[in-house]
């Protein structure tokens, strides 16, 4: 194969308009500003010549592709089930049928193994005719005989809410637009509460409360949160005996509460909130149980009862210990279980509540990912957790926390001769520039690797939001590794996988952090021979996207190739907008940039204000024209101001979905044929 090159090809220009911002005394030429009305018959004449710039680029990589997209589904079992969840009288799982994109929906009554099989929801019948489908699952109401489901047909996650009547299949009249995927029951059956969203911003702004049948007119407002940094959801508790409201941002959680057999009733407020304070909330027994970071920054459980909930009656049930970050929690009648992060590791601990003793669960592999699934009988002695590594295929596993004994229940099944002794994992900590050592992830095939510099490598990180990425199976990432890719994750601060100070370093001005640690880790891998510029190549999505752009301007002569899926690229512009979603409850991740101290470090970091005459590495920009989280002009400005300044032949595309959002296709082998685009790309930029 050749190296793909723009040679005979002329990109599309797009139009210069001069815009100039004025912050802060500040002059910022912005002349594709006109790039950010998508309703524009302009702006979309010229992304449509951008996808077909990158189709003409990669036509000749058709053929490959299809190689790469039959690997892909030849290795995924078509016809697969979820394993059920057992929720009161019925066994509920999902089951792909071979062709399908979508999955059906079904639930079984406990009953016998001869129960009769109830389909629930059709959605490849529900997506046919539509570009695209996101269908969620939402609610079952106490007495099981109706369920809460919601669809989003454009990817831009305004969803509509509706109601199915699961004994007659009938779906109810109530149809309420415009709202987010939370909801709960109250416990007469007939009433239901639910999120609506502000319909500029898309914040999670309102709760309301509907009854069946009733117009939506009819509903009440319960809450709203009037804070445009804080966003509002609304469940149950696991208990079923309230209705629970949650008012977030980065650094601060309040909730409310309101028992479920008094729907009309008032919510009353737990705690007030407090800046820095944050908790996750749950209720068994007489008890509210708190996951927080009271007094306690890399968290701790305590309890309070639930007549007497101010901070002043929280008491302590898991003490903070050094260097262990509790990530989440599940209580159980006779024990209670914490998911962790120690080292960079998950570890998953049993507490006995009667003996205080603990222990952990063993997980195997240098590197892994391992968490609490859904436990949703809190009387069993069986907990339920889900376990997987760059080597190993998902296992859904239960666990006996009495005998100890551990069962698989079911493992992602490979299609094919899929061998995992083929294949070395490894784990390094990379010391950077400021002394911080960044864990590193690893794997690779052996027989095609050699430590000589001749490999090509794919590094990934994200390191936004605490969010982390841990090492995990994906059959699709053979296709790479067996064509002699080493596929490697930088943990880079921003994420939460050495604690809370983690995150912390690589947020707010401590962002660049982040970025430093990419890049002294991709310094770090050639180095050591596991690669070369000429054949490192990085990927990032959303805030990652960011890490990308910022990469490329920072060391464009180290990188061979760079994805930037949905980049976060016009970072100014954008913290300066209150108008466009998640600028206003991130103010605590990226700063506020009508301070001026922010405003000047966003801005010496910003992609998009930081383009310079330079020779890129080859690009693959992607994104969803209607993306609520990422909008859709900004990697497409990025990539018409990068047009001007590039030097030489190497390819810069843009690839838009004209009909999804943040997450790119919701049809599953459209899916499957997005990775094999990408895969080509990278092979035929090594010039594998």
């Amino acid at each position: 194969m050749s190296r793909l090159s723009t040679e005979d090809y002329q990109p599309p220009v797009a139009t210069i308009k001069e815009h100039i911002h004025m912050d802060h005394g500040a002059k910022r030429p912005d002349p594709y500003f006109w790039l950010r009305d998508r309703s524009n018959d302009e702006v979309l004449n010229y992304l449509k010549e951008e996808n077909n710039y990158t189709e003409s680029i990669m036509a000749e990589t058709e053929s490959f592709q299809k190689t790469l997209f039959g690997e892909i589904k030849g290795r995924i079992k078509q016809d697969d089930s979820t394993y059920p969840v057992r929720w009161k009288n019925y066994y509920y799982y999902t089951r792909y049928d071979s062709d399908s994109d979508y999955a059906r929906y079904y639930r079984k009554h406990i009953a016998s193994e001869e129960s009769q099989e109830e389909l629930t929801f059709d959605v490849p019948e529900m997506a046919r005719g539509q570009d695209y489908f996101d269908f969620d699952e939402g609610d079952v109401s106490p007495n099981e005989s109706l369920i809460i489901f919601s669809t989003d047909i454009t990817g831009r996650g305004l969803r509509t809410l509706q109601v199915k009547d699961l004994n007659s299949g009938e779906i109810l009249i109530d149809n309420i637009a415009n709202v987010e995927g939370g909801h709960a029951w109250g416990a007469d059956n007939k009433t239901f509460f639910y999120t609506k969203q502000d319909p500029e911003t898309l914040r999670d702004y309102q709760i309301w409360r509907h009854h069946l049948g009733c117009s939506v007119e009819e509903d009440v407002l319960v809450h709203e949160e009037r804070d445009e940094t804080f966003s509002c959801y609304v469940y149950s508790s696991r208990s079923e005996k309230f209705i629970v409201i949650g008012s977030s941002q980065t650094l601060c959680d309040e909730y409310r509460l309101l028992p479920a057999i008094d729907p009309e009733g008032d919510f009353k407020l737990l705690h007030p909130r407090s800046r820095g304070l944050e908790y996750d909330l749950e209720h068994y027994g007489d008890r509210f149980y708190l996951r927080t970071n009271y007094e306690a920054p890399n968290f701790r459980l305590m309890w309070v009862p639930e007549e007497c909930t101010s901070i002043s009656n929280w008491k302590e049930l898991l003490a903070e210990r050094k260097g262990v970050y509790v990530n989440d929690f599940e209580v159980f009648d006779n024990y209670f279980v914490t998911e962790e992060r120690e080292n960079g590791l998950v570890k998953i601990r049993i507490h006995e509540t009667t003996s205080g003793e603990n222990y952990e669960i063993e997980l195997e592999s240098p590197t892994y990912s391992a968490w609490i699934d859904t436990n949703l009988d809190p009387k069993t002695e069986w907990l339920r957790y889900g376990y997987s590594s760059f080597k190993d295929p998902e296992g859904l596993y239960e666990f006996n926390m009495h005998s100890r004994e551990k069962r698989l229940l079911k493992s992602e099944e490979i299609i094919g001769d899929y061998d995992f002794n083929l294949y070395t994992t490894e784990r390094h900590f990379v010391t950077v520039r400021d002394g911080a050592r960044v864990p590193v992830s690893i794997i690779y095939r052996n027989d095609s690797f050699k430590k000589d510099g001749t490999s090509p490598m794919l590094l990934y990180a994200y390191g936004a939001y605490g969010l982390n990425s841990d090492a995990s199976f994906r059959s699709s990432r053979l296709s790479l590794l067996d064509r002699g890719f080493v596929y490697a994750i930088a943990h880079v601060r921003g994420g939460q996988e050495l604690g809370r100070n983690w995150y912390d370093d690589g947020r707010l001005l401590n962002k660049k952090n982040s970025f430093n640690d990419f890049i002294d880790c991709a310094e770090f891998f050639v180095s050591e021979k596991y690669t070369s510029p000429d054949r490192l190549c990085a990927s990032g999505a959303s805030a990652g996207g960011l890490l990308m752009g910022v990469i490329a301007n920072e060391k464009p002569k180290l990188f061979a190739a760079i994805i930037a899926d949905v980049p976060w690229v016009d970072c100014v512009t954008t913290m300066l907008d209150p108008t466009i979603p998640l600028t206003t409850s991130e103010y605590d991740e990226w700063g506020n940039p009508n301070d001026k101290n922010f405003f000047d470090y966003i801005l010496s970091y910003s992609p998009y204000d930081n383009v310079k005459q330079a020779e890129y590495p080859a690009m693959l920009v992607m994104a969803g024209l209607n993306d609520s989280q990422v909008q859709c002009w900004e990697p497409a400005k990025w990539v018409a101001l990068l047009r001007t300044k590039k030097i030489g032949n190497k390819p810069l595309m843009l690839k838009i979905n004209m009909e999804s959002g943040h997450s790119g296709s919701s049809a599953r082998h459209e899916k499957y044929k997005e990775i094999a685009f990408e895969y080509a790309f990278l092979l035929r930029v090594v010039d594998h």
